[in-house]
């Protein structure tokens, strides 16, 4: 594929997936594709379920500006803080450069970078690591510690991280989410979801007591190799922090486009 053709289909796939995430936490939840923007928000204390994104081609500085102000305006009006995923490689060279400063006119501001990524990769072979265990997420335990393993590492209370996952049918059933146990306790984990002929892997995070041991790596290859197994796909999708993209190509992911992520300003 080629540089735009992954950037598209990268935020293909958060519209996709987040689609499913945020209607499996309330079935009434705001899900809408508007001219130029995907809603998918739940409204939950678990601000990652409350995204708004950007879904035009090619768009001009004037254009993203107008969707800005749509967006912050839609952020506005809910009761939880979320987010608006940006894919810079969708816009044209003006509306780069104008970027930060339609921000700050539309009432956002900048949360944190990430980068889309994707590979023809699977199957990867069942992973070992002389430290874990791992256990598929099949229970409200289970999906309790995951939420809190993530909710420790993106510095969530641990009741928002509980608020977006305890409970969940669709991670229990449909997503291939592993839990990473040392002695017992789960320190990391990981999932990957099907989605339009893919697997998009979705919420790693290791605690951050036990980072830089390779276990958000071991863990993630548990949960593409078992997805892969399971649905037979080969081509696997996710959108990486800051802190979670130098391991990802050490699986076979390679980076595409840019993320920028940003909240309304306080």
């Amino acid at each position: 594929m080629t540089g735009l053709a992954e950037s598209i289909e990268s935020m293909e796939q958060l519209a996709t997936v987040w689609r499913a995430m945020v209607l499996d936490r309330d079935p009434d939840a705001d899900v809408r594709d508007l001219p130029g923007l995907a809603v998918r928000w739940a409204d939950c204390r678990f601000a990652f379920w409350n995204c708004v994104t950007l879904t035009e081609v090619g768009a001009d500085a004037a254009l993203v500006a107008e969707r800005l102000r749509q967006a912050a305006e839609i952020m506005r009006a809910k009761k939880q803080p979320g987010f608006l995923w940006l894919f810079e490689d969708l816009l044209d060279g003006g509306a780069r450069a104008g970027l930060a400063e339609a921000a700050e006119r539309a009432g956002l501001q900048y949360a944190f970078p990430g980068t889309g990524m994707a590979g023809d990769l699977l199957p990867v072979p069942d992973p070992a690591h002389p430290d874990l265990t791992f256990v598929r997420v099949r229970t409200d335990d289970h999906l309790r510690a995951y939420a809190d393993i993530n909710s420790r590492a993106y510095g969530f209370p641990s009741e928002e991280g509980r608020d977006g996952l305890v409970g969940s049918a669709l991670w229990k059933d449909e997503v291939y989410a592993y839990l990473g146990l040392r002695d017992g306790v789960p320190v990391t984990c990981a999932g990957a979801v099907e989605a339009q002929g893919r697997l998009f892997v979705v919420l790693v995070a290791t605690l951050p007591e036990w980072e830089r041991r390779g276990y958000g790596e071991a863990v993630t290859r548990k949960a593409l190799h078992e997805g892969a197994r399971a649905t037979g796909l080969t081509r696997a999708t996710l959108h990486a922090t800051a802190a979670g993209a130098p391991v990802y190509p050490r699986i076979g992911f390679r980076p595409n486009s840019p993320m920028h992520f940003y909240s309304l300003k306080g």
